[in-house]
C-alpha cells in the first residue's frame, strides 16, 4: 500500500503535512512516496500570477489564522515568514535530487523547518546549503547539480506529471489514479490507500 505526497515548498499547508505523514502512514502501515513539485506553472495555467492567498486578501486573512490553530493541535512551531510565497525552486530541485536517494524527506522537514519555525529565506542558497551540511551531504556539489540540465527536467516533468494527475494545489495525496487534495484530507487518503 502506497500513497504519493505531493508537496511545495512555498505552500504553508504542506508544512502541516510534512511534519506528519510519515508517523500517519506508519500507523495505517502505508508506504509514503515524496514528490515535490512546482505550483507556479499550475497557477499560471489557471491565470493566476501569485498565491490565490494574496490574490484574495480575505482568503490570506483566514489562511494565516488557520495555520495559527492547526499548528497549535499539531503541537508544531510557527513563524509568518516574511515573504510569502518565497522563489523555492532551488529547494524543490534539492528535494527531487534527495527522491532518487533516500534523503529527500528529512531535507524537506528541515527546510519547512527553516522557513515556517525559524523564519529564514529558503531561496538564499546559504540556508540550504547550511541545511545540507548539517545532514552530512555535499553541500556545494548539490547545490551545483540544481542547475543541471538533468535536474531542471527531472523537476519539470514531475510538475508537469502533478497537472497530468489533475493536481491544482498542494499539499496533494494520489492513492493510485484517487486524488485527495489539502492537510485536512490526508487521513482519508490513508484509510483509502490501507483500504484500495
Amino acid at each position: 500500500m502506497k500513497i504519493e505526497f505531493w508537496y511545495e515548498f512555498a505552500s504553508t499547508y504542506s508544512y502541516l503535512s510534512a511534519m506528519r505523514v510519515e508517523a500517519a502512514a506508519k500507523e495505517q502501515g502505508v508506504e509514503v512516496q515524496w514528490k515535490p513539485f512546482l505550483l507556479g506553472p499550475i497557477f499560471n495555467s489557471q491565470g493566476w500570477n501569485d498565491s490565490p492567498f494574496n490574490i484574495y486578501p480575505a482568503k490570506g486573512a483566514y489562511m494565516w489564522r488557520d495555520m495559527e490553530r492547526q499548528c497549535a493541535a499539531y503541537d508544531l512551531a510557527f513563524t509568518k515568514p516574511d515573504i510569502f510565497p518565497v522563489n523555492s525552486v532551488t529547494a524543490a530541485r534539492l528535494a527531487w535530487l534527495g527522491s532518487q536517494e533516500d534523503w529527500c524527506p528529512a531535507f524537506s522537514r528541515k527546510v519547512y523547518h527553516a522557513q515556517f519555525t525559524a523564519g529564514q529565506d529558503i531561496s538564499d542558497e546559504g540556508v540550504l546549503g547550511k541545511i545540507l551540511a548539517d545532514m552530512n551531504l555535499p553541500a556545494d556539489d548539490l547545490l551545483a547539480q540544481t542547475q543541471a540540465a538533468e535536474t531542471k527536467s527531472g523537476l519539470r516533468e514531475q510538475t508537469e506529471a502533478a497537472a497530468a494527475n489533475g493536481i491544482f494545489g498542494a499539499p496533494s495525496f494520489l492513492v493510485g489514479k484517487e486524488l485527495f487534495w489539502g492537510d485536512d484530507r490526508l487521513d482519508a487518503a490513508l484509510k483509502f490507500a490501507r483500504t484500495a
